[in-house]
């Protein structure tokens, strides 16, 4: 195992066994004219995350270590989108309506594409979910376990809402995971500090949280 300096503790990650997890670093969230966009969001918050993550990817990629990237994305019917989701608040624009990158946060659509910069490659998952969590109706544990991966460390966005769900889903499910702090990103800078500091409370009731730099420093 490998030890990375965290928070609350050390947090002992597992070579090989241990995949990376990058949540909806797509052009609909990062990008001016996509779904963030339209909830009257100032979408350059977000962008701070990007040069961490790329450091981390280049770090797993290096390794052959997994890689899992995910989307949120819906059918092109919206049968998987509740009216609840879809109706909520008073956007510009709600999912599935045509904005500057085609439908808003469905699948195939240029708006779902992840952003160049960190761009999955070959042999890399890339999963669309549904919903806020990565593990709702894509039968992602199922394929974790065939790989015998034990262990998650997250980065992505947002902070509070897809990575925070993701991982409390994952922590159900038996994942040892961590958070990279300066790895994910937040339209509202007071709820990545809530979020951050929730999921490592009570002894890592759900995780642990590190910076990329430490955990870079760690590695072999």
């Amino acid at each position: 195992m490998i030890r990375v300096a965290a928070t609350p503790f050390e947090y002992a990650l597992a070579p090989g066994a241990t995949a990376l997890v990058v949540i909806d670093m797509q052009r609909d969230f990062i990008e001016p004219g996509g779904f963030g966009a339209s909830l009257g969001n100032d979408v350059s918050r977000l962008m701070p995350a990007i040069p961490p993550i790329a450091r981390l990817l280049a770090a797993w990629r290096e390794r052959e270590w997994p890689v899992l990237h995910t989307r949120e994305a819906h059918r092109p019917d919206l049968s998987d989108c509740p009216p609840a989701k879809r109706l909520r608040g008073d956007p510009s624009l709600r999912i599935g309506d045509v904005g500057p990158m085609g439908r808003l946060l469905v699948a195939g659509e240029p708006g779902t594409e992840i952003i160049p910069a960190l761009a999955p490659t070959d042999g890399e998952w890339v999963i669309d979910k549904p919903g806020k969590g990565m593990f709702w109706a894509t039968g992602l544990h199922e394929a974790l376990q065939r790989r015998a991966v034990t262990h998650l460390v997250f980065t992505g966005v947002t902070t509070e809402v897809c990575v925070q769900t993701s991982m409390r889903e994952a922590n159900d499910r038996g994942y040892d995971c961590l958070i990279v702090e300066d790895a994910t990103e937040s339209y509202f800078a007071p709820m990545k500090v809530a979020a951050l500091a929730m999921l490592t409370a009570q002894g890592a009731i759900v995780g642990w949280s590190a910076t990329s730099q430490a955990l870079l420093d760690s590695l072999p």
